[in-house]
């Protein structure tokens, strides 16, 4: 394969992983090392890479999540670590959080609603596992 064609075979949505690294170089990976997940680049899981809390903390302003909601303390909305505690253990918590800050929810919290938010799916796939990784 020409280096170009190598290179091509790396950028795999706009990002390279150690997987399609190995394979673009013809390298050959032990099955035993793949059924383990050592080498999945992120890609497969589906889901966004963990953010630090201040990362998690910069897209929330950013989103203007903060004006309703704290990381620990309720405000018109609950706090971040009390929605993390509720889902911590649901199946389906990311996708179902994304899909309430995307489309908004009325409820769950008491007698104030969510509204909608202008915000990307990748941006509420982050926001939605950010919050999550505040259970603790």
């Amino acid at each position: 394969m020409p280096l170009t064609s190598k290179a091509q075979a790396l950028h795999l949505g706009g990002r390279i992983t150690i997987q399609s690294l190995v394979m673009a170089l013809g390298l050959m990976l032990s099955p035993l090392v793949l059924a383990s997940g050592a080498v999945s680049g992120g890609a497969q899981t589906g889901a966004p890479p963990a953010m630090t809390l201040e990362e998690g903390l910069a897209l929330a302003k950013a989103r203007a999540c903060l004006g309703c909601h704290q990381v620990d303390k309720k405000r018109v909305g609950p706090s971040f670590k009390a929605v993390a505690q509720r889902f911590t253990d649901k199946e389906g918590a990311v996708p179902y959080l994304a899909k309430v800050i995307r489309q908004g929810g009325r409820g769950q919290w008491g007698a104030i609603p969510m509204p909608g938010q202008a915000v990307n799916e990748q941006d509420a796939e982050k926001l939605a596992q950010w919050i999550i990784s505040l259970r603790n």
